[in-house]
């Protein structure tokens, strides 16, 4: 067993507790949270000396272990750019937990992702949430699939119409490549069930879990009315839908506090590399939340790097944000928008035991980390 002793723990599950601790059992869960806790003999115990206890962060949109840090060609393994419609890919089937990503991110206090295929094919594949801490990614898994990953807007145009010279070269042709995909696995699907035995289809397979609701669409959206077309196809097909990037989402705030979809707003910080990013802004998450949508700030890692997730949330309070929104949307937020919120994102008894003891608050202090990181109960990261 594990104890945290002597710290101020935000729960991200009720108020925060001066002087409170954490318990973490044999299995790797959270036991107990509150005040003046005991543990059995032979617990370890962290004295966090009134330091900062939270919940391990969360992003909800990267490419960790995908696009390898400090590799060329040879580590960029996140798109497929042969065919636009991909559903059949496999992140886990990319991932290297031994890129240097993984343990920089848990010393910059982020203990999950969901990572997955980039955006250069309308449909690129399905997404996997998953610790960042271990040597197999099978090990490492939270949740798989979590989602199917499809692009709006400019990826997929330049990929494959000025750089190939086929389709899609218009959004036009984007929106119909995957409305082709829906109708076939709806097809697909309904001659299975009525016994039919329709030959084998790996990519009709794969999309079958998004036509059932199982699945959402991931949808890489940018301007927008990119964003309006992945609703207004989502909403044709009755499939769930996450809006990931959102730049332009505080245009279009009221439209979207309508319709309901979690937002992932990011990655904000940086130059504006291209024509559909010219909003960009960290006033958008304050613009989307003050409308009423669950929002949730990613790094889209390696646009940022990933121990950098905490350090956008505090930007986007310098911009507005109220503190307590900033740290759901790097805990609690993106682990129900992503389908995982009953393993991490809050410190509640009978979640995973992922916790981060602060070297000072992140929201406040420039250069703040993680002092202490603890994943499933285990000590993996120790200033």
């Amino acid at each position: 067993m594990l104890l945290i002793q002597n710290g101020y723990v935000k729960t991200m599950a009720g108020p925060d507790i001066p002087g409170g601790c954490v318990l973490i059992g044999d299995d790797g869960k959270i036991a107990a949270v509150g005040e003046n806790l005991t543990a059995p003999e032979g617990t370890q115990v962290i004295d966090a000396q009134g330091r900062l206890v939270t919940p391990g962060c969360v992003d909800a949109h990267c490419h960790i272990g995908l696009d390898n840090q400090a590799m060329g060609w040879e580590g960029r393994d996140y798109n497929e750019i042969i065919d636009p419609i991909t559903p059949h890919l496999r992140a886990i089937d990319s991932i290297n937990p031994m890129d240097e990503a993984f343990p920089l991110a848990l010393q910059g206090g982020v203990t999950s992702a969901c990572t997955g295929p980039g955006s250069a094919n309308v449909v690129g594949g399905t997404f996997v949430a998953l610790k960042l801490y271990g040597k197999r990614v099978d090990k490492m898994i939270i949740k798989d699939p979590i989602a199917m990953k499809c692009a709006f807007g400019e990826n997929p145009k330049r990929c494959y119409g000025q750089s190939m010279k086929k389709s899609p070269t218009t959004r036009m042709a984007t929106a119909a490549l995957l409305r082709e995909v829906l109708f076939k696995t709806q097809r697909y699907l309904a001659d299975k069930e009525a016994g039919k035995n329709p030959p084998f289809d790996i990519k009709l397979e794969a999309m079958i879990p998004v036509i059932k609701g199982e699945l959402p669409l991931k949808a890489h959206a940018h301007r927008a009315d990119d964003i309006l077309t992945s609703i207004r196809i989502a909403k044709e097909f009755g499939v769930k839908l996450t809006l990931d990037h959102c730049t332009d989402g505080s245009l279009i705030a009221d439209e979207l506090a309508e319709e309901g979809y979690p937002a992932f707003v990011g990655p904000s910080l940086g130059g504006k590399s291209k024509i559909e990013l010219a909003n960009k802004s960290f006033t958008t998450p304050k613009e989307l939340s003050d409308a009423g949508l669950t929002i949730s700030i990613i790094t889209d890692a390696p646009v940022i790097p990933i121990q950098y997730l905490p350090m956008c949330a505090a930007l986007a309070i310098n911009a507005g944000l109220d503190t307590e929104t900033a740290w759901k949307a790097i805990t609690i937020n993106p682990a129900n928008s992503t389908g995982i919120g009953d393993r991490v994102g809050s410190l509640e008894p009978g979640k995973d035991g992922d916790v981060v003891i602060w070297t000072a608050d992140p929201m406040t202090t420039v250069g703040a980390e993680s002092y202490t990181t603890i994943v499933d109960g285990k000590v993996v990261y120790q200033a």
